[in-house]
């Protein structure tokens, strides 16, 4: 913790008034990484065609899936164990993925009987089946052939 706040510029007292243990600390970070999440869905909802914020979420679902892959071992280090965490984490994705495919199914765009978290699952696959460093390439590939197979 000592480090971390000498890297982040701030006195550790600063950084143990706000994260008490290394736990609280991590948690928050990967809580940070699944609000951007949120926020993305918002961002692109209020700006691009239903199906073109669901593509455009999918990438950016990509890269917290990076930030994932980094931080996975030590929030699953918690004490007590990380599903607190991740029960709190899965409701924010699941929200912001049916919210777009929601919309996305209303403008015709995307047949109903696709289930959003499958696709985000299917993306995760591609992330965790090659485990090479050219996983995020193809996984973007992979967003444009999910949604040109759940079109109507």
């Amino acid at each position: 913790m000592n480090e971390i706040a000498k890297y982040a510029r701030i006195g550790p007292g600063t950084l143990y008034r706000h994260f008490p243990n290394r736990d609280e600390l991590l948690a928050a970070v990967y809580i940070s990484e699944v609000e951007k999440l949120a926020e993305a869905q918002r961002k692109f909802s209020a700006a691009l065609p239903p199906i073109e914020a669901l593509r455009a979420w999918m990438v950016v679902f990509i890269d917290y899936i990076a930030a994932a892959i980094i931080i996975a071992p030590a929030l699953n280090a918690i004490a007590g164990g990380p599903s607190r965490v991740y029960q709190q984490t899965t409701r924010v994705m699941e929200k912001a993925a049916n919210a777009l495919a929601s919309r996305a199914v209303a403008s015709g765009d995307l047949r109903p009987d696709v289930d959003p978290m499958d696709m985000l699952r299917a993306i995760y696959g591609v992330s965790s089946a090659g485990n090479t460093d050219d996983w995020p390439a193809k996984a973007r590939l992979f967003v444009n052939i999910l949604i040109q197979g759940s079109r109507p």
